[in-house]
């Protein structure tokens, strides 16, 4: 059974690199540890992008000169094999912080602290990282330097925890027999909520969630606790203001010791039907790109964050949220 350390040492060391990297040296550490035409898949308004210069130039050059002293403060990190294809692949979730020194993507900068949330998937082959996903909550930025461009979300607006219990930096070798049981229920809650298309009846969810869930979700939804407040404050809409709703499937799905992770590019696509982040209603379809990432307690799931790609959601149907914040300031 794999032990996943070889590739656990090669994202470590990548990121050690890049943390401590300029924004103009960003591109030189992007070279040294992906194959050259690595593909990276980023939220609106970054997207696709292949190679370190695209990469670079794209997101990490004009955040590094946005965020300065930007940290890494890293709650979750884990590895395993993929279990929709093979690979192997880390995930790393946090969040990032600095000093928000000048302006990124339009949104005015503070010159405070800032957090950034974050989770990126690397997937690595033969020492090198051919693959990364990376999702950061760009409207959490944009509420903490004052710019509301959505209706107050449905549950909390918090800065996300990391796990109640502190041990989501896996480092070391887990024991395989607890990663199987892990990600046996995490797929055993995805298997029945597709099934029920999309649905998640109290009977249900009890069955794979701890009553006293914590369900940490992307700014512009918040976040809630229990399993009664998560289907009044997110499914509930969720259920309510969206059709038509498709599962896609998942591009990435590991778990190692009592956490586990999924990503879809996208997950699910639908049609908002009105009132869905206080947005009208559309006919056009709409994808969402969605992460998910849990901990799991004995035989139940007792902590859930959750990333969602909100901008990319919206755009599809026309609504270009970074263009609100330009008029915003400018007005």
């Amino acid at each position: 059974m794999a032990d996943y350390q070889d590739i656990k040492q090669t994202v470590r060391s990548y990121q050690a690199a890049l943390d401590g990297a300029s924004a103009d040296d960003a591109i030189s550490v992007l070279t040294d540890n992906m194959v050259p035409e690595f593909l990276w898949r980023g939220m609106h308004p970054f997207y696709e992008q292949y190679g370190a210069d695209n990469v670079a130039a794209v997101f990490w050059a004009p955040l590094k000169k946005a965020f300065t002293t930007l940290h890494r403060r890293e709650d979750i990190f884990m590895a395993g094999t993929n279990a929709i294809e093979n690979g192997e692949w880390v995930c790393s979730s946090g969040h990032f912080s600095g000093l928000f020194d000048n302006n990124w993507l339009g949104i005015p900068a503070t010159h405070k602290l800032t957090f950034i949330p974050y989770v990126e998937f690397t997937k690595v082959e033969n020492g090198k990282i051919s693959e990364v996903a990376f999702f950061c909550d760009i409207i959490s930025v944009m509420q903490q330097a004052g710019v509301n461009v959505l209706p107050e979300q449905t549950a909390s607006d918090i800065i996300r925890p990391g796990p109640a219990t502190h041990d989501g930096l896996l480092h070391n070798a887990q024991n395989p027999t607890m990663s199987a049981k892990t990600l046996a229920l995490v797929t055993q809650m995805c298997d029945d909520l597709t099934g029920s298309g999309m649905g998640s009846p109290d009977e249900q969810l009890r069955q794979t969630w701890h009553d006293n869930m914590y369900w940490f979700g992307p700014s512009g939804i918040g976040s809630t606790y229990t399993v009664e407040r998560y289907q009044h404050q997110h499914q509930g809409p969720f259920e309510r203001h969206l059709g038509d709703i498709k599962f896609n499937g998942h591009v990435c799905r590991f778990a190692e010791g009592d956490f586990a992770c999924w990503f879809g590019w996208p997950n699910l696509s639908m049609k908002s039907t009105g009132g869905f982040l206080g947005m009208p209603a559309s006919d056009i379809p709409a994808d969402m790109r969605v992460v998910d990432i849990y901990r799991r307690d004995g035989d139940k799931l007792a902590e859930n964050w959750v990333y969602i790609d909100i901008l990319h959601f919206l755009s599809m149907q026309g609504l270009d949220i970074l263009k609100r914040v330009r008029e915003i300031r400018q007005s």
